[in-house]
């Protein structure tokens, strides 16, 4: 990516504020497309309104460019065209918020702050096993306390840049690389079987469209239970173990050999079935749930801490609709 490694705060604010609320991959032709029409701050306060938005036609959110304007032609007045160098500064432009104030001055000038977004929110929430939602005042509160007391501060710009670039390369949010993970000795997550589970966020009951993912997990006529304790569909419920997605997945016995080993470092396995889509519709939402049955010979580690009842039990527990008739035409 262009703006990547670049030093330049007028280059690195253009792209934070083009990214806001869009793809890289549509906003990477847009930064392109700015950075050769308006190399430089006074190019683009000295452009016409008109111009500048019909450049930013497609993008939407089309306050954005309305800021983007009002700023640049503020720091050609207030700074000479030279980008204030505090965070205090920053923060204060217009369209620019904690998290982009934060990006600006660590990659500049390397000043210790934090940039903290969805990625960062993952890795420390997983490698500290953090189970407070990423989308209330008291969670972001604790992570950003939290993103700022592990920073490099010696190297700011470089550590932030490589604690996002982890997030989404290796502890991506689904089917993240778990088995060749550097901080895998130390990540609470992994060695508590609960990574895909975090982080947690408070708003998913409103979500529409919901894809759950079932592994039955049978050990010596034995099946991995556990009870849903959440303010969500179904509390107090019971369930094998779930990987909810936000997106629906393509499953089969290599992806599900391979999602295996990375999450749960099973090795051997016999995937004795994958079942079809299976719908259900609620009052404000769908959801479209698989079950995978899984038989293994050893309970690894990760599982350990888990339920485990015998199929017999099974019938004494409460489970949801979806499980209840998958149980009925498969277990009992």
């Amino acid at each position: 990516m262009p703006w990547k490694e670049e030093k330049d705060p007028y280059k690195i604010w253009l792209s934070e504020i083009i990214l806001q609320q869009t793809r890289v991959e549509q906003g990477w032709n847009y930064y392109e497309k700015f950075i050769e029409k308006y190399p430089t701050v006074f190019y683009l306060a000295n452009a016409k309104d008109e111009d500048v938005f019909k450049l930013w036609e497609g993008l939407g959110y089309y306050n954005r460019c309305k800021n983007l304007l009002f700023t640049a032609r503020l720091i050609v007045k207030n700074y000479n065209g030279k980008f204030p160098e505090t965070y205090n500064e920053i923060v204060a432009l217009k369209g620019v918020g904690p998290y982009t104030a934060a990006a600006i001055a660590s990659f500049a000038y390397n000043l210790p702050y934090a940039v903290i977004d969805g990625n960062v929110f993952r890795v420390l929430a997983r490698y500290f096993e953090i189970d407070i939602a990423i989308d209330t005042t008291p969670g972001k509160k604790k992570f950003i306390a939290l993103a700022n007391e592990v920073l490099d501060k010696q190297n700011a710009g470089k550590y932030n840049q490589a604690i996002m670039d982890f997030g989404a390369t290796v502890c991506k949010p689904i089917k993240p690389l778990c088995s060749h993970c550097v901080l895998q000795k130390n990540c609470l997550a992994y060695n508590s079987g609960c990574v895909n589970k975090l982080p947690i966020k408070q708003k998913i009951i409103t979500k529409k469209h919901r894809y759950l993912y079932y592994f039955l997990f049978e050990c010596k006529n034995t099946i991995l239970v556990q009870k849903r304790m959440g303010k969500d569909i179904w509390q107090y419920l019971y369930e094998i173990y779930l990987l909810e997605c936000a997106e629906q997945q393509q499953w089969n016995k290599e992806t599900i050999h391979q999602w295996l080993k990375e999450q749960l470092s099973i090795n051997k396995a016999v995937i004795e079935q994958i079942s079809p889509i299976i719908t259900q519709q609620l009052t404000h939402q769908q959801i479209k749930a698989q079950i995978i049955k899984i038989s293994i010979q050893k309970i690894p580690v990760v599982l350990q801490k888990y339920q485990w009842k015998k199929v017999v039990e099974l019938k004494q527990l409460a489970f949801p609709k979806i499980l209840n008739d998958y149980f009925q035409d498969n277990l009992f």
